[in-house]
């Protein structure tokens, strides 16, 4: 259970799946096919989801390439955290938002695996969160040309490691979309 007092309930986190952040990414289809799956069991479980939006230089806001991609759409009901940090945490009202909802579990998918992905699932693990990563729900663009490994071997990295991770009070986890539960 994670440190965080009185706060029993899980929320799906979906973080940048936009347009210009997962246009040339591997799986695309197969990766906002799975988010979209994960949208819709949280929507009928009753679990709130919360979505997450990258701004800067290079992706700016209410450019096309900054939109959500169109297969993913946000009920007017649901949160929306604008972020211009890789973790989703910093600069942001989404910790106010997890408190309002009571959430002390997140289940987390989008992009990039490399970047916002991983400063987020490590940003909310060393605040207390339990954090569950969908691991067939997340993806990345190619960086080789700057030295990092193929886009297809970050995937899979991010979900060994994330699987091994250990703190007091609190769990880390990866499953596959179909294995997701949004329950303890």
């Amino acid at each position: 259970m994670s440190t965080l007092p009185d706060r029993p309930h899980t929320a799906l986190i979906v973080i940048d799946v936009q347009q210009g952040v997962v246009a040339e990414a591997p799986r695309r289809e197969e990766v906002v096919g799975n988010i979209d799956a994960l949208v819709e069991k949280a929507r009928g479980d009753g679990v709130p989801v919360v979505w997450v939006q990258h701004s800067d230089e290079e992706l700016v806001r209410g450019s096309d390439e900054w939109q959500y991609v169109p297969e993913l759409v946000r009920a007017q009901s649901e949160p929306l955290v604008h972020k211009s940090y890789g973790d989703s945490f910093e600069g942001t009202d989404l910790e106010d938002v997890l408190a309002d909802l009571r959430v002390g579990r997140l289940v987390v998918a989008g992009a990039e695996s490399d970047a916002c992905i991983r400063s987020t699932i490590h940003g909310a693990f060393t605040r207390g969160y339990d954090v569950t990563l969908v691991g067939d729900a997340h993806t990345a663009g190619d960086k080789s040309a700057w030295g990092a490994p193929p886009a297809e071997q970050v995937i899979a990295h991010t979900n060994l490691y994330w699987q091994f991770q250990a703190a007091p009070g609190r769990t880390a986890g990866v499953v596959e979309t179909r294995d997701v539960t949004f329950s303890g």
